[in-house]
């Protein structure tokens, strides 16, 4: 159904390595596994994550993301007495191992703790036995921290897809498209200011999600509000926007999600953005979204949000 994609323009000077063929790969499935220099050495999967977690200043570092994610170079350095610079190469390793996304604003660029390593880590090594009593243990920690952070939860989810940022945006807002792998079609002109609907796509008209574009700048970025049908949230509407780039001869994809209304609402898109661009991800590279629809493996969360609205 796709044609054979065609080369993005490159962002700049391509590394001596590793090569992009690797980088691609590794860098979707959270697996890059590079030193500092760039270099990538032999070892695990999880070599990257390991070696960047060994160190205390990395691990302070991603310690101040956690309690306030999006924190510029100045605010992170700050408090930890750190120089820019020496923060600046901790934050390399951390990026390198995906332990952190990225996103700028203007002239600032802003920091952001992409958890999703440390869950494969929590997948692999702890077994199911335990997830009851340490979901329990969680929930008490997360019941005595309540109330400690001021701002609304944020997620920043980004994923490398082999295509052109033409076809990234085509597929993030063609109503058909969408249908094939998120499920549902995203319905709207996509002009600032216009409505747009997340509809599900066994005629029933029924919309999940709904919102208002915010920004339309082809085929480069796209902000929405992002909230189920009904009245305004008391704590304003959610936004997602996507910033797609070109990466070499690749596409970087960047979802970010903000003021989300809480940690429940959190759980749910730290599941469901993942799903969603892994699909995007199959249909673009290969013509055909996966096997089986990656949110099936999150039901009881889909099922939730199809209750809600009817």
């Amino acid at each position: 159904m796709f044609e054979k994609p065609s080369s993005a323009a490159a962002a700049g000077p391509a590394p001596a390595t590793p090569s992009l063929t690797y980088a691609g790969k590794y860098l979707h499935d959270w697996r890059v596994d590079a030193d500092a220099d760039g270099t990538i050495p032999a070892g695990g999967d999880d070599g990257a994550v390991f070696r960047a977690l060994a160190d205390p200043t990395r691990r302070a570092l991603l310690d101040r993301l956690r309690e306030r994610s999006g924190q510029t170079l100045g605010e992170l350095c700050g408090p930890l007495d750190m120089a820019r610079q020496s923060a600046t190469q901790h934050l390399g390793v951390l990026e390198a191992a995906n332990l952190i996304s990225t996103v700028r604003r203007g002239r600032e660029k802003l920091h952001y703790l992409n958890p999703v390593p440390l869950w494969d880590i929590q997948e692999r090594w702890i077994g199911k036995f335990e997830r009851p009593r340490l979901r329990t243990l969680s929930a008490i920690k997360h019941q005595a921290e309540e109330g400690t952070m001021a701002d609304r939860p944020s997620y920043v989810y980004v994923t490398y897809i082999e295509s052109s940022p033409e076809r990234v945006w085509a597929a993030l807002t063609d109503a058909d498209l969408t249908a094939q792998y998120w499920g549902h079609s995203n319905v709207s002109d996509w002009q600032p200011g216009s409505a747009w609907e997340h509809l599900r796509t066994d005629g029933s008209g029924i919309a999940d999600v709904v919102g208002t574009v915010l920004e339309s700048v082809p085929p480069r970025r796209l902000t929405m509000t992002f909230d189920a049908p009904g009245g305004a949230p008391p704590q304003g509407p959610s936004t997602v926007t996507f910033d797609i780039e070109p990466y070499h001869e690749i596409v970087r994809l960047t979802v970010t999600h903000q003021n989300l209304a809480d940690d429940t609402a959190l759980e749910a898109v730290s599941a469901g953005w993942p799903a969603v661009c892994a699909n995007l991800k199959s249909l673009l590279e290969t013509g055909h979204v996966l096997p089986r629809a990656p949110w099936e493996m999150h039901a009881e969360l889909r099922a939730a949000q199809m209750a809600r609205n009817g």
